[in-house]
């Protein structure tokens, strides 16, 4: 097996980056991952697939979801080992359930309104969370659940953020949304109209914030969200120009009060942001694979890294998983 080591060299400081690359039977691509623990992972992902592997993602199961065969699954939340929800992209919009491991799916949701798209899902503990979607008559679909994704309640429409004309959200790698501190939670939104939805009681009530990053069309926007305490970063671009390294990456020491543009940006346009370390993060999209060791201030490339889609840290532990197209997968170590 073949291992991809970079030795990088910024300001003095010396920094091993290595992707491991986990070879599979499936072709499927994958924008939905959730890493549990140093042991759990689930995947989803097109033709109705969705995988887990419950040794550090060495290995993998794989199943096609009985009557989604060509669904794209693009959200997906792992409990534990057995449990985890799964929600598809398009119209009907559908979250499922298992309780055994991927094996059987139960429906727990369904909006058969046609502009019904599912973007992420995110909780503050093992009950409480919330699932989003594109705008339905203006208003962001958000779903709220109290018993781990069992049952689901739309928050009602005048509680919903109002978008303007051509704003909605991008599902590349389920990371534009954020749940933290029991009641606060984040979604960026992008295309026409691109900025960060920021409530502080569960979704009660929302406030805007502007981020400078490239917006205009329906091709541009924020792509991935990441927020810890002050810290927040935002990544994206033009998917239509992935090459474009304009406006497409910012980080923000004050809750997004003020953005800055990295001294060393990533090589364009990015698709997922996360963190693998203490003040250290990946930032992946199908142009390739970049490294901050300073917490979004400078982006160093890791050569001969393409293709990946999104990238998770365990939620308790230090595994850190990328996956992308055509059945790519890799770990970071």
């Amino acid at each position: 097996m073949k291992y991809f080591l970079y030795i990088l060299l910024l300001s003095g400081r010396l920094l091993q980056a290595q992707v491991r690359p986990i070879e599979t039977s499936t072709k499927s691509s994958f924008r939905a991952l959730s890493v549990v623990d140093d042991r759990v992972v689930w995947l989803g992902g097109t033709q109705g697939t969705a995988g887990r592997s419950v040794n550090g993602g060495r290995t993998w199961n794989f199943y096609t979801v009985p009557g989604f065969e060509k669904s794209d699954f693009r959200t997906i939340y792992g409990f534990d080992s057995l449990q985890a929800i799964l929600a598809n992209a398009g119209s009907p919009a559908v979250i499922l359930r298992t309780e055994d491991g991927g094996k059987n799916w139960k429906e727990v949701y369904r909006n058969a309104h046609k502009d019904a798209f599912l973007d992420g899902a995110d909780f503050w503990d093992e009950k409480r969370g919330m699932v989003y979607g594109d705008p339905i008559n203006g208003k962001l679909l958000l779903l709220k659940t109290a018993d781990g994704g069992q049952t689901w309640n739309e928050i009602p429409e005048n509680m919903r953020p109002q978008t303007d004309s051509g704003e909605a959200s991008f599902a590349a790698s389920g990371s534009n949304i954020r749940l933290w501190d029991k009641t606060k939670l984040a979604i960026a939104t992008g295309g026409l109209k691109s900025r960060i939805w920021y409530s502080e009681d569960e979704g009660n009530s929302w406030k805007a914030v502007s981020v400078p990053i490239l917006q205009g069309t329906d091709s541009r926007g924020i792509f991935s969200l990441f927020i810890q305490g002050k810290n927040w970063m935002v990544a994206g671009g033009d998917y239509k120009s992935d090459t474009l390294k304009k406006d497409h990456i910012f980080f923000s020491l004050d809750e997004g009060k003020t953005w800055t543009f990295p001294a060393k940006p990533t090589g364009g346009y990015r698709e997922c942001i996360a963190e693998t370390g203490e003040n250290s993060f990946l930032a992946a999209g199908p142009g390739g694979l970049d490294i901050s060791p300073d917490g979004g201030k400078n982006w160093i490339p890791v050569p001969e890294q393409p293709g990946f889609h999104v990238v998770k840290k365990a939620r308790k532990g230090r595994l850190v998983v990328l996956a992308g197209a055509k059945g790519k997968i890799g770990i970071f170590e």
